[in-house]
């Protein structure tokens, strides 16, 4: 009967070892998914805040585009001014 048995039994044992190593495998795959969604958002919002950052830039660079045509008139027109005065200055 013992001859019986342990055997039985050696492979009831190796049947609850296998299980055991699948559920580990299985915990350690969960926790890898895991690790890799929050990689996932943390690139995501990474990004995002690119995105974000460039429309700011782009923005900023409207802005000085702006500023320097502005500044291109008004130094057009001290220019014709100063010439202009520069004309009286010289007839008098």
């Amino acid at each position: 009967m013992t001859g019986v048995l342990k055997p039985a039994f050696q492979g009831d044992l190796n049947h609850r070892a296998a299980f055991a190593e699948q559920g580990a495998a299985t915990q350690e795959i969960s926790r890898n998914v895991q690790q890799a969604a929050q990689g996932t958002m943390q690139v995501s919002s990474s990004i995002a805040d690119v995105q974000r950052s460039a429309g700011e830039t782009g923005s900023a660079s409207s802005q000085v585009l702006s500023a320097a045509q502005i500044l291109s008139g008004d130094s057009s027109r001290l220019k014709t001014e100063v010439e202009r005065f520069l004309g009286m200055v010289r007839a008098a």
